[in-house]
């Protein structure tokens, strides 16, 4: 009985993490028409994901367990950190290179997760999860469109370091969500958005991009839109299934939302797909399926 509920637990968690991921992977189309600078979205998204998560619990009748979140608060503030300077290296990543270029750096991060989850949370690297992870990157590659981009210019290096950078974070937070227990998914999400969005306010100060001026109300809802759905509830079912998931299984099926970036940007925005991107879509999420389907060895 304890072994058939622990499995349904486990694909909950697995379906959490793919819709949070196809949620993440659509987020494009709505910035496409959001006329503000990256980190000022960024910076909104975190506030607005915390204060709807906040909303959620109060008319829910729901409170929140200060006692879990000060059993958790060095790991809650590492990761929402993590998460913050996350996106700001991201941010800074486009701005040194192209997005193809920055995109591929940034999908290293189920490499990193890859190497370092034996080491730190004891979980075994098998030869099919080396495997699928491979043929996701090589897929990811071709997705990107970083092989017809090539390199930009002298500063290009300055932009892959960022990437690098970022995905070092993204793994970060990824193998720190790891260590967080006893808490509610409501309670570590409204956590992690805030310190994201506290970090954010600053870089988005120091670089002059805080302003929403010429904002007009198409754009503000679909910005408090981008806050509910693709921050607030997209990190609530990320942050929420990481409890029950093996880390290296949340790093391989990161792949899925830039492959659903990628086709949904052929399809509704008419952005060029080149076959070598259809080959990477089907690539990486073959790779996706294949790295959860158990193996006799492995067990049924």
């Amino acid at each position: 009985m304890n072994g058939e509920m622990e499995q349904g637990n486990s694909r909950s968690a697995l379906l959490s993490l793919v819709a949070s991921m196809v949620i993440f992977g659509t987020i494009g189309i709505f910035r496409r028409h959001i006329p503000l600078p990256s980190s000022m979205i960024a910076m909104m998204r975190g506030l607005i994901g915390m204060l709807f998560l906040l909303a959620v619990l109060r008319f829910s009748g729901r409170k929140i367990s200060r006692a879990a979140i000060r059993a958790n608060a060095p790991m809650l503030l590492l990761s929402g950190a993590l998460l913050g300077f996350n996106w700001i290296l991201l941010f800074e990543a486009y701005r040194y290179t192209s997005v193809a270029t920055a995109t591929l750096c940034y999908y290293m991060a189920p490499i990193i997760v890859m190497l370092l989850s034996p080491v730190l949370l004891g979980e075994h690297l098998t030869k099919k999860k080396v495997l699928c992870v491979a043929v996701a990157l090589a897929g990811m590659v071709l997705v990107s469109g970083v092989t017809e981009a090539g390199f930009s210019g002298g500063q290009e290096i300055t932009g892959v370091l960022f990437g690098l950078g970022a995905a070092a974070l993204y793994a970060g937070v990824i193998l720190t969500n790891k260590r967080i227990h006893d808490i509610s998914a409501y309670d570590k999400t409204i956590m992690q958005l805030g310190t994201s969005a506290v970090l954010l306010a600053p870089y988005a100060l120091l670089t002059g991009e805080m302003s929403a001026a010429g904002m007009k109300a198409g754009s503000a809802l679909l910005l408090l839109l981008v806050g509910v759905v693709h921050t607030g509830v997209a990190y609530w079912l990320y942050f929420g299934c990481m409890g029950s998931l093996r880390a290296q299984t949340v790093a391989l099926l990161s792949y899925i939302d830039p492959v659903v970036a990628i086709v949904l940007s052929a399809l509704l925005l008419s952005e060029s797909m080149t076959a070598a991107g259809a080959v990477g879509a089907v690539l990486v999420l073959g790779a996706t399926i294949a790295s959860e389907l158990k193996t006799q060895e492995e067990g049924k």
